[in-house]
């Protein structure tokens, strides 16, 4: 059984992803300091206390471990936070990488696996949006990760590092099985803020704007179920493993969801009806984000098997059975 260190693994998707990679025969080794994970949630492998920036304490656990890659989601990844305190992102995103890199190739470690976001495409040119989009990102959080990708490229053309880039679109759902879920603080993200408002712990939920050119004038996103997201990290790893060449993917279904079928889907799936608030639009909102997934269909064999009814009943079900949603938490 390979060591596998997962970098921010107490986190939503890396929790996923190390019981992912547990079923294929891993141990996770999460690596975490906890700003944003949860001790609870690392079931399947070790927890090692630590921050990326701390490249005595990432050396010491490399060493004790000898993982034979490594899957890097430790960032801050609040948009909106990115754009009130950019140099926080930066320091976080970009010198935590760029210490988590060194520490790898001080350890003999060539092989990661990141975790990056369509965000680096910023507003869409065509759609859907395939690898070859540019990359133009509008705000601090999604240049943070362009220029990590930037950094992978360079490490790999000079030195040989291999990574496998994976962008994601708009992650949701929980564990089929109810072990881990979604849990933010603050929270954000569309499908618990919906959820929490059918669960009476919010007086509602705000649509951002009426007046897109979309189907119902609400903005279009690609919802891929975190159970997905998983399954990919660990083709990722194991193509990486198996010899594979650095390559950056899209994650998504390829389908696109409105604010307001999501919400219906919502209210249909928890049979609790809630009120809705209809608001200006917000400043960088794109009208329509779609992921082309066909590079990771061919490159991993990855194929999205969750539609939006099971993103949302999973989730449903994990804040309704934990009451862990993120105003509860508070």
């Amino acid at each position: 059984m390979s060591n596998i260190l997962v970098a921010g693994g107490a986190g939503y998707i890396g929790s996923h992803t190390c019981l992912d990679l547990a079923e294929r025969g891993f141990t996770p080794v999460v690596y975490d300091n906890l700003s944003n994970g949860h001790a609870e949630f690392v079931q399947w492998g070790p927890l090692e206390h630590g921050d990326i920036r701390d490249r005595e304490r990432l050396a010491a656990v490399l060493k004790a471990y000898r993982p034979a890659a490594i899957v890097h989601f430790a960032a801050l990844i609040e948009v909106g936070e990115s754009v009130r305190a950019p140099a926080a992102f930066f320091d976080n995103n970009v010198a935590g990488t760029l210490s988590l890199l060194l520490a790898a190739q001080e350890a003999g470690v060539d092989k990661l696996v990141f975790s990056s976001t369509c965000a680096t495409y910023g507003q869409p040119r065509s759609l859907p949006m395939d690898e070859t989009h540019p990359q133009d990102p509008i705000n601090p959080y999604g240049r943070s990760k362009l220029i990590v990708e930037q950094m992978l490229a360079d490490l790999d053309r000079h030195q040989g590092f291999r990574s496998v880039v994976l962008r994601y679109f708009n992650a949701a759902g929980a564990d089929p099985k109810g072990r881990i879920g979604e849990r933010h603080t603050p929270e954000t993200h569309a499908v618990p803020l919906a959820i929490e408002a059918a669960l009476g712990q919010r007086a509602g939920f705000s649509i951002f704007g009426t007046d897109y050119d979309t189907r119902d004038g609400t903005c279009i996103r690609d919802f891929v179920h975190v159970a997905d997201l998983a399954d990919a990290h660990g083709r990722a790893v194991e193509y990486l493993l198996d010899g594979g060449e650095s390559t950056a993917l899209n994650l998504g279904t390829g389908h696109g969801t409105t604010v307001q079928e999501l919400l219906a889907t919502v209210q249909r799936i928890s049979g609790r009806p809630f009120a809705m608030r209809y608001e200006a639009r917000r400043p960088g909102d794109a009208p329509a984000l779609v992921a082309d997934n066909a590079r990771a269909r061919t490159v991993l064999g990855w194929r999205p098997r969750h539609d939006l009814d099971s993103i949302v009943r999973t989730a449903w079900n994990w804040h309704a059975q934990t009451g862990t949603t993120a105003a509860a938490a508070e």
